[in-house]
């Protein structure tokens, strides 16, 4: 019985202020995983601008488009078709008077299988996202795509572990995590070993691969009385990383290098895995309720 066997990428960039700019450079490390032999590619969180969730401007939410008129979406619906590889694709979506963080997965035919709404919506210094976004009313998803099917959530769902857990639970075989963090200017801490860990963890949990993919280099904000005369900078740091099924990291990229990296999984024997292991057969969710009341 053949096995199989798929390869995944994840993508790692800086971002211009300039859109096209930003596609184009999907463009190019999109095209160079798929001539490694890329399957699955996963582009980091909202890459189409810098990060600008760090300051609140109503003029902002102008960036929001439907799905259907999105840039990127377009774009890389023709190129997945062109290359036959799928594409995870994250956009800031209009949706008549709501606005998501979302993601788009797109199918190595170019169909587009469907959207997922970012559930867990951060708010702290600089991470202002819930002055952009409605929390997300999709559930958690599963995508059934050409090669596998996978689980896709957005940044701040990745700190969740019943994000991991219930995507495991729709038949997700791999876990997908598009990204946008960095510096911490208020706590003063280094939050990147902790944002690999916690992963670590849902995949060794969920006997599944994680694929992670963030941005890099510095971006800042200068006074303007749109943003009420707020200066601040974030310094995003890389580091995306592709786990194996017990939570190791088998490939990484560093804090500060644009590139791509990847990586090839038998399904078959990582659900061969899974299996043997019990983990999903000695669940007791009836166990798990919290007691609200007395």
């Amino acid at each position: 019985m053949n096995k199989r066997e798929v390869k995944v990428a994840a993508v790692q960039f800086a971002c211009t202020r300039n859109v096209d700019e930003n596609i184009a450079t999907a463009d190019k490390y999109v095209r160079e995983a798929a001539k490694a032999g890329a399957n699955i590619i996963l582009l980091p969180e909202l890459f189409e601008r810098q990060y600008f969730c760090q300051e609140r401007r109503y003029d902002y939410y102008n960036f929001a488009t439907s799905i259907d008129d999105n840039k990127a979406v377009k774009h890389f619906i023709e190129l997945a078709k062109e290359l036959s590889v799928v594409v995870i694709v994250s956009v800031y979506e209009k949706d008549v008077t709501r606005l998501f963080n979302s993601v788009v997965v797109i199918d190595a035919d170019g169909t587009n299988l469907g959207t997922y709404r970012k559930t867990h919506i951060p708010d702290d210094h600089y991470y202002q996202e819930k002055f952009y976004f409605t929390p997300g009313d999709t559930g958690f998803m599963a995508f059934d795509t050409k090669y596998a099917k996978i689980g896709v959530g957005i940044c701040w769902d990745q700190w969740f572990p019943e994000t991991a857990r219930s995507m495991a639970l729709l038949g997700a075989e791999l876990l997908f995590y598009p990204t946008a963090i960095g510096s911490e200017p208020i706590l003063e801490v280094d939050s990147m070993p902790h944002w690999r860990r916690v992963m670590q963890g849902h995949s060794a949990a969920n006997l599944m691969p994680v694929i992670a993919a963030n941005r890099i280099g510095l971006e800042e904000v200068y006074e303007s009385e749109a943003n009420g005369g707020q200066s601040s900078s974030l310094n995003f740091y890389g580091s995306s990383f592709i786990t194996d099924n017990t939570g190791a990291i088998v490939e990484e990229l560093g804090r500060d290098v644009e590139g791509v990296i990847c990586h090839s999984f038998d399904l078959d024997s990582l659900e061969e895995d899974r299996m043997s292991w019990g983990l999903f057969r000695d669940r007791r969710p009836d166990m798990y309720k919290i007691i609200t009341e007395k």
